[in-house]
This record gives structure tokens, C-alpha cells and sequence, in this order.
């Protein structure tokens, strides 16, 4: 037996109805699901790391659960842009979005080219695509410069008008976790979130409201750690 067919036979003999009637209420795509949570996925991917091929080979199931361990097997260093221009247009979820963002995309050379890309597309979760990178790239990618998150806060501001569901949220979250890095990007986050409200749609006032909220709620803290 193949190692894919190992790896989707294992899968399968760990579907959870329960699990899937659980991701339906939060909004997931589950047509294609088994219901297996993520840490036991990431306990399967430790096996197969930077394994190029056998992530492409569980992208082509279209099965949700291998298409997000395909995300955490992968090897960055392989992955091209007609990869992650393919990935996306698959995208159907806003959980398989954020984790293929978080577990991969990020740590390609071309996050900050395609964050751009993909911020000015049409196709709602190709869009959150770009945001949830932004949010991923503060965590994941320790040295990146504070410049760069400054020219996404731009980002962020432009496509605040967005009133879709996937997308104001996700622009709200990159927002929020720029702010969240540092007191230098704390107070830059806090100017652009008082922009986006300026703008006056309907979006653009929820998604800097409730980022102002956090990021005021958690000055001090924020202050600590820039100073540690």
C-alpha cells in the first residue's frame, strides 16, 4: 500500500460524526471532512516532514483533514506561486484557509508578494488568504521587520470597506496581532484602526472598534514585553 492510501486510510478509520456536526456549527466546510481534530493531525505530520510530493498527493484527495496536513508536510522551500495560486482557488473554509496560511504559506519566499496579490482579488476566502498571512506572519516569522508590518497596516486600511464576513474579520485580526507584537507597531496599529474608523462604512467601523478595544485593553501588557 502506498504511503498516501496508508495515510487516508488512517484518516478515514478516525472520522468522528460527532467532531463534524461540531465543525458545521462553527461555520466549516465539512462535505469532505472526517472530524479529526488538529493536534492529532500535526501528531501524523511529525512522521512525514518536508515531504514535497506526498503533500501534493493529499492536496489532490480534496479531502479538508489531508488538505490541512498536506499544509504541515510540505517543505516550504519547494513550494512555488502556481502552488499557492492553485491551493487557494480550492479553498472552501475558513479553517483550512487559516491553517494552510499559518502552517506554510507564510514560510515561503513569496508571503509578502502574495499577501499583496491576494488582497486585491475578488473570491472571498482567496482574500482572507492575504489577511490571515499578515496575522500568521507575526508569529511564525520572528525576523521580519517592523517596516513591513507597518506598509500591511496600509494594507489593511485599504481593504477595510470589505463587508464580508471572511474578510472583515480576518483584516481586523491582522490589525490586531501587528498591534499586539510590539509597543512600536502598538501605536501604529492604534493610528490605523483610527483611520479605518474615519472612513465610516459599516465595516471599516467594526473591524477598528474592536480592535482599538483589545489593543487599549492590553497596552500595558503589550509595553511589558517590548521592554523584556
Amino acid at each position: 500500500m502506498s504511503k498516501l492510501n496508508t495515510i487516508i486510510e488512517c484518516l478515514s478509520s478516525m472520522k468522528s460524526i460527532k467532531n463534524i456536526e461540531g465543525m458545521r456549527r462553527f461555520g466549516i466546510n465539512s462535505d469532505m471532512a472526517f472530524g479529526i481534530r488538529i493536534p492529532v493531525l500535526r501528531a501524523l505530520a511529525k512522521k512525514h516532514r518536508n515531504d514535497h510530493e506526498l503533500a501534493l498527493q493529499l492536496w489532490q484527495t480534496g479531502y479538508h483533514e489531508a488538505r490541512i496536513l498536506a499544509s504541515m508536510v510540505d517543505n516550504p522551500k519547494l513550494v512555488t506561486t502556481s502552488q499557492m495560486d492553485d491551493w487557494v482557488q480550492n479553498f472552501n473554509s475558513w479553517d483550512l484557509c487559516d491553517q494552510v496560511c499559518s502552517n506554510l504559506f507564510v514560510k515561503t519566499p513569496f508571503a509578502i508578494e502574495k499577501i499583496e496579490e491576494y488582497s486585491q482579488t475578488t473570491p472571498e476566502f482567496i482574500k482572507r488568504t492575504a489577511f490571515s498571512m499578515i496575522a500568521a506572519l507575526t508569529v511564525k516569522c520572528k525576523n521580519v521587520e517592523d517596516k513591513v508590518f507597518i506598509e500591511l497596516l496600509q494594507t489593511c486600511e485599504r481593504e477595510a470597506w470589505d463587508q464580508r464576513n471572511y474578510v472583515k474579520k480576518a483584516v481586523n485580526w491582522a490589525v490586531r496581532q501587528i498591534g499586539k507584537k510590539n509597543i512600536n507597531l502598538w501605536e501604529h496599529a492604534i493610528a490605523a484602526s483610527e483611520r479605518i474608523l474615519m472612513q465610516g462604512t459599516a465595516p471599516a467601523r467594526w473591524i477598528a472598534n474592536d480592535a482599538l478595544r483589545e489593543l487599549k485593553r492590553k497596552h500595558l501588557d503589550i509595553k511589558k514585553k517590548s521592554h523584556n
